[in-house]
């Protein structure tokens, strides 16, 4: 028998009243997005033109970067995929977003990574004022002479990369799996005063060997909750008790990263009060040494508190050991894929240094010499961006003016790597989703690469982004970059293990991740991926 309410109830009465009214006010909200709204006439799918769920459930799939560039093939370089979120393709639109002088500041997108009210980072501060001035703290800290430091410890871990091969083909290794260790010993040794030896063989006992993935469920997490269209609710919650309910909702494997994070600042912090209590204990010339060094150079007080080193390192360790290790992958994805392209690249590298030379490969101008290398790197970081998505700006008061045409304050504005990396106008119609090193070296033997072209990628090329939100520690990605690449190739040979794809695209993947020679990534503002496998063994020649 179905219950009914009691004659005149105010559940009666009310219940069906307030249904409706709430039906009717998100009828409204989806008329005025689509007709109404200041920027109804900017072109796009028109669920997300009327509703910021398209984007939403795109993120949480992982293919939103994917999702984006087919609505750029539909609509043009121009498009709408939030009712309040307009992207661009086109490298002018870029410049005038992401420059220095630009009217906007970081989106409330960055307020959602806190994992604490109150803990603020150089990433996701967005009052503008307040990250100028984490960020001029910050650059203090990525000197010439600590990139020089940073140095040693890259060196020291290298080697490991491969395994001390002795003979024929190593086993078929995940090379993305391989490198995330690598990189995250180097960041260990340099953010924390130790390697984890995550790399190590064996060491079924470790338990930070499970960091690196709890690194990835940290952002699968986060990431869409950054992009909801209810995060202006999430960040009204926040400060009032809702950062208890996230501790509650949290997955284990991010509650044991921020512990793995917490646990290991605390014990550095103390490490570098035992050193200034005592002058004569030589002291790491690590990044955390240099953090607490720092100065502001406004009032030369300590730059950071305990508070600030906590929020600070957190942002560290997945800006320096996961952007890194995703352009590693990248470039050995289309390496192995490209034996040609390897070969010579191989042989650039052994013949600038003799077979006994390795100790030499170091930062300094000898490494940056390497026209090849660069250009094979360029080419890998463009086609396997760290972050496939935008970074999401907002305009402020006064609004701006991107390709002629104003956009009101509040908009948020940015542009897609993903599909800036594979914009056919800028390559002219051409390969634009090949791995073709020899595009960004300017008259190099019968490919008639010129001035104007290289310039018209560079243009377009931001891999560290630019402006206020450029990475600081590029010199110091770049110089681990090449010496990994550069001593791997020096002492090893590699291939991609025979008959294997892994990290490619393949049929019934969907709408582009089918081309098996692209490596396909999954959007969790950081890019994740597997692959390439590949097999190592002791340089033949």
């Amino acid at each position: 028998m179905l219950y009914s309410f009691p004659q005149g109830s105010y559940l009666q009465h009310w219940l069906p009243a307030c249904i409706s009214l709430c039906l009717l006010l998100i009828a409204g909200r989806l008329i005025y997005n689509l007709w109404l709204h200041p920027l109804s006439h900017i072109p796009g799918p028109i669920w997300a033109r009327a509703s910021g769920i398209p984007s939403w459930l795109h993120a949480r799939g992982g293919k939103r970067h994917l999702w984006l560039t087919r609505q750029f093939q539909i609509f043009g370089p121009k498009i709408r995929v939030t009712p309040n979120t307009v992207l661009f393709l086109d490298p002018e639109a870029y410049a005038q977003i992401y420059g220095m002088k630009s009217n906007v500041r970081r989106s409330h997108f960055y307020t959602a990574f806190q994992p604490k009210s109150g803990e603020a980072n150089t990433l996701n501060t967005v009052d503008v004022a307040e990250h100028a001035h984490k960020r001029k703290l910050l650059k203090t800290c990525f000197t010439e002479k600590s990139v020089r430091a940073a140095s040693e410890f890259i060196t020291k871990h290298q080697s490991r990369l491969g395994g001390r091969r002795k003979g024929g083909w190593s086993a078929p290794i995940n090379f993305s799996d391989s490198v995330d260790t690598l990189v995250f010993d180097i960041m260990g040794d340099l953010g924390f005063g130790r390697s984890f030896d995550i790399k190590e063989p064996g060491g079924a006992n470790n338990p930070l060997k499970v960091i690196p993935h709890t690194i990835a469920s940290y952002m699968r997490f986060y990431y869409p909750l950054c992009r909801a269209p209810f995060l202006p609710l999430l960040l009204w919650l926040k400060p009032r008790g809702l950062d208890r309910v996230f501790g509650l909702l949290t997955p284990p494997a991010v509650r044991q990263y921020n512990a793995f994070v917490y646990d290991n600042i605390t014990r550095r912090i103390q490490l570098h009060r035992e050193q200034q209590q005592k002058p004569d204990l030589e002291k790491r010339q690590d990044m955390f040494h240099f953090l607490c060094e720092a100065r502001d150079p406004d009032t030369d007080l300590p730059a950071y508190t305990e508070t600030d080193l906590r929020a600070e390192s957190s942002l560290l360790i997945v800006a320096g050991s996961d952007t890194t290790s995703i352009s590693l992958s990248g470039l050995f994805f289309y390496l192995t894929g490209d034996p040609a392209r390897l070969t010579k690249l191989t042989h650039e590298i052994r013949t600038t240094f003799p077979d006994d030379s390795a100790d030499e490969i170091v930062h300094g101008p000898k490494l940056l010499g390497y026209r090849y290398l660069a250009a094979c790197i360029d080419e890998g970081m463009r086609l396997t961006p760290t972050g496939p998505s935008e970074l999401p700006r907002e305009v402020l008061p006064g609004g701006i003016v991107i390709k002629g045409e104003y956009y009101p304050p509040g908009t948020i504005v940015g542009t897609c790597p993903w599909a800036d990396s594979r914009n056919e106008d800028v390559h002219e119609g051409r390969d634009a989703g090949s791995f073709r090193p020899e595009r960004w070296i300017v008259d190099l033997a019968g490919t008639g690469v010129s001035a104007e072209s290289v310039a018209r990628l560079r243009s377009n090329f931001h891999p560290f982004a630019m402006g206020p939100g450029s990475c600081l520690g590029k010199n110091l990605a770049m110089m681990e970059i090449m010496i990994i690449v550069a001593r791997t190739l020096h002492r090893l040979d590699v291939r991609r293990a025979p008959g294997s794809n892994l990290g490619g695209g393949g049929p019934g993947m969907g709408w582009g991740a089918e081309d098996e020679r692209q490596m396909q990534l999954e959007d969790a503002y950081v890019a994740l991926r597997q692959g390439p496998e590949v097999q190592f063994r002791k340089r033949v020649s």
